[in-house]
């Protein structure tokens, strides 16, 4: 029983290690949100945990067979993929020819502007100043939205939990699921590791410039992998 825990945790953290859509997601959204502590990340890696628990435990359970005896599912899935993944990264590509904004952050309370709202001239009367509120972050449901997306549009998702880790599991026989609770338990390392790596990555990612960089590597992931779906 712990030979197989053991097995489904170490392929499990070597097949989602890899750069990939989910990844980089994850990435740019710590990144970005790293000045409002970790809520919104956290939220985003249950997401993302929750999904492989769904997909590891269909594949333990069998299901693989299922998806392998209807291959329309995966080509519809594919090409679903390619167009979301090509518009994603086309996005990010823009971002990062544009330039001007840091992916990280602003504070979200209202600041003074040095705008005056209302003047009037005359001895005896002072400039009154209004609160101006600064750029708000991403809003987490469009974020949450987003990370099914890319999770449940990848057609290699499937293959690498649903097919992958649902086959190498039947060698284990009746220790299968604990199998399954390796590879949860891996998914759910990686996307600790990931949260609290972009909260520190968000110290050297504060400038326009590293944002442009980053979007770049968020594009040329997204772009790559479209291509590679829509080749088949």
């Amino acid at each position: 029983m712990l030979t197989a825990l053991l097995s489904g945790l170490g392929l499990c953290l070597s097949l989602i290690a890899a750069p990939g859509a989910q990844n980089v997601f994850l990435l740019r959204q710590g990144v970005r949100h790293a000045h409002a502590g970790y809520r919104h990340a956290v939220v985003l890696a249950l997401v993302c945990l929750a999904c492989d628990i769904v997909l590891i435990s269909a594949g333990v359970a069998g299901f693989g067979a299922v998806v392998e005896s209807a291959p329309w599912v995966f080509d519809a899935a594919r090409w679903a993929g390619v167009l979301f993944l090509s518009g994603y990264g086309l996005l990010a590509a823009w971002r990062a020819v544009r330039g001007g904004d840091a992916i990280d952050v602003v504070p979200t309370e209202p600041v003074v502007s040095a705008a005056p709202a209302a003047r009037e001239e005359g001895p005896g009367h002072t400039l009154t100043l209004t609160a101006a509120p600064r750029r708000t972050t991403t809003a987490l449901a469009p974020a949450i939205l987003t990370c099914l997306a890319i999770t449940w549009l990848n057609p290699h998702t499937y293959l690498d939990t649903v097919l992958l880790l649902g086959s190498v599991s039947t060698s284990y026989g009746d220790a299968r699921w604990f199998f399954a609770i390796g590879a949860i338990l891996g998914s759910a390392v990686w996307f600790a590791f990931l949260t609290f790596a972009a909260r520190y990555a968000a110290r050297w990612l504060r400038s326009p410039r590293s944002g442009r960089i980053l979007d770049g590597a968020i594009a040329v992931v997204m772009l790559s992998l479209a291509a590679f779906l829509a080749a088949g």
